[in-house]
């Protein structure tokens, strides 16, 4: 962060408001998991091939509530590499982080710590870590974008409270990603090209939407050349320098998103060497995950298999065949009488991220049908609007749809809370923007400071909704809570869904328990 960041209370508050609300979350699932049994779930659960000492029975106690559902492949694959083929659908820059901190940072408890043992204790310092830096990183991108740093502190401290909270915690690569991705939009914002682009394509590397992602540089560069065109229409241009600018924008947007896309196709083909090769002698693989592989039907990169089907495709991608063939995911595969209860676990973030849209598209009908395109009056004056609803927001608004809708049609529908969670700053933003519009308690603080140029319009009391006057550098969401018979009922829904989630979460996932 910069200095002046630093110096920022406000940003002060967000990180130790995120470090103490990371600190409850270890204590919570550490007491759930010793309180509750866990549920026999039928997950992936690959045997231990060495005996626990007494400090491994202790991590196992205290951490062990971190290592539920998609946790153990991670672990897995950071312990023994892509032995499955279905372990490619969890790509490599989070496994290989927790190895490097394992056998780096953690090298010396080797004596008193099994490599797994090591590998989780990794996970919850790293995904601390994430989750602290991706606060900050979304306080930034909030002052940036928004322009009112009171709305962007309130979204910065409910992102601390998050309903994806539970894997922000666990040895899942959300909180690596959320680092990554909003770290990479405000870079980009800040003008920051080339440092946004390596850190979207890191954020590919951790999880495959990061691809989407190339739409941010799409459209900024895209924005960029139509402005430009704008700019003293009176005067005729000349055809070679707007073909000169039209190829500088071209070339800078293709290299950017050939970047983001580099770490997608290295693991490509790295499972294609892996799977559809020579493969590996079955010697070197332990006999219980070979007993494993044939009890649950797991295909193994060895020499005696035969190839995967996907190995013979004109474009042979892994992943996409793992998605569909072992989980079943595709356009409408979901849509299942039996698979109502995941629909109505992901019933409360839909509504919220089509509210988003719906509310923005309201407040700027011209602004969506020119794609945001179009140079505003507001825009030559200096002076744009703040908050949610002002122009900046249409290309996050635009992600976090496209990611709604097809999480909603495509994917596991429950799995929709921590995937706009952890991929979209539009989430908090809404949330704050709600709580800013219809709680009294936020407007006597006036609690929005507005980091730019005030509104166009006739700026409004410190006590009214949306204003931008001085603001405190008291947390919001504590002082809310402790006023909570107080609050209006769109208050208490929006917090009832955060807090709500945030704690089943750490109920049900930490004991194997289905959630999202």
């Amino acid at each position: 962060m910069e200095l002046v960041s630093r110096q920022d209370p406000h940003l002060r508050e967000v990180v130790r408001f995120a470090a103490c609300c990371r600190a409850l979350t270890l204590l919570l699932q550490a007491l759930f998991n010793l309180l509750i049994p866990d549920h026999a779930a039928d997950a992936f659960s690959p045997p231990r091939l060495s005996e626990p000492g007494p400090w491994d029975l202790l991590v196992e106690r205290l951490l062990g509530g971190l290592s539920r559902w998609d946790a153990e492949h991670f672990l897995f694959i950071a312990e023994r590499g892509y032995l499955y083929e279905h372990s490619c659908a969890f790509f490599p820059l989070y496994p290989l982080s927790l190895r490097a901190v394992a056998q780096g940072a953690l090298w010396p408890l080797q004596g008193l710590l099994r490599l797994r043992s090591r590998l989780l204790l990794s996970a919850v310092l790293l995904n601390s870590l994430f989750s602290l830096l991706a606060a900050a990183a979304l306080y930034e991108l909030g002052c940036a974008v928004l322009r009112c740093r009171g709305v962007a502190f309130l979204a910065a401290a409910l992102f601390s409270v998050s309903p994806a909270n539970v894997f922000m915690a666990a040895a899942y690569s959300e909180s690596m990603f959320a680092f990554l991705a909003f770290s990479a939009m405000w870079q980009l914002e800040k003008g920051q090209s080339w440092l946004a682009g390596l850190l979207f394509s890191l954020a590919s590397g951790a999880r495959a939407n990061g691809l989407v992602n190339a739409g941010f540089f799409l459209y900024s560069r895209g924005k960029r050349f139509a402005l430009q065109l704008q700019v003293g229409s009176g005067s005729v241009k000349k055809l070679p320098l707007l073909w000169k600018q039209l190829l500088s924008v071209a070339s800078s947007a293709v290299l950017m998103c050939a970047g983001i896309f580099l770490p997608f196709a290295l693991f490509q083909y790295y499972a294609y060497v892996r799977f559809c090769g020579p493969g590996i002698s079955l010697e070197t693989i332990p006999e219980p995950l070979l007993q494993l592989a044939r009890d649950k039907g797991y295909r193994l990169a060895a020499t005696d298999r035969v190839k995967p089907p996907w190995c013979s495709q004109r474009f042979p991608l892994v992943y996409t065949y793992i998605q569909g063939a072992y989980w079943n995911v595709g356009f409408l595969r979901y849509f299942e009488l039996r698979q109502i209860p995941n629909f109505l676990l992901a019933l409360p973030v839909t509504l919220l991220g089509s509210w988003a849209a719906w509310t923005y598209v309201v407040a700027n009908p011209r602004h969506c049908l020119t794609l945001g395109l179009e140079r505003r009056k507001s825009e030559e004056e200096g002076k744009p609007r703040a908050g949610f609803c002002c122009p900046a927001v249409f290309v996050y608004v635009v992600h976090a749809t496209v990611l709604l809708a097809f999480g909603f049609f495509c994917m596991h529908v429950q799995v929709l809370t921590r995937f706009l969670g952890s991929s979209s700053p539009v989430l908090y933003w809404f949330s704050a923007h709600l709580l800013q519009e219809h709680e009294p308690l936020l407007w006597s603080e006036g609690t929005d400071h507005q980091t730019a140029a005030p509104r166009s319009e006739k700026p409004l009391l410190s006590k009214s909704p949306g204003s931008c006057g001085k603001g405190s550098s008291a947390n919001p969401v504590v002082r809310l809570l402790l006023n909570w018979r107080l609050l209006t009922p769109v208050s208490k829904c929006v917090l009832g869904f955060f807090l709500s989630f945030w704690l089943l979460g750490l109920i049900l996932h930490c004991n194997f328990l289905p959630w999202t």
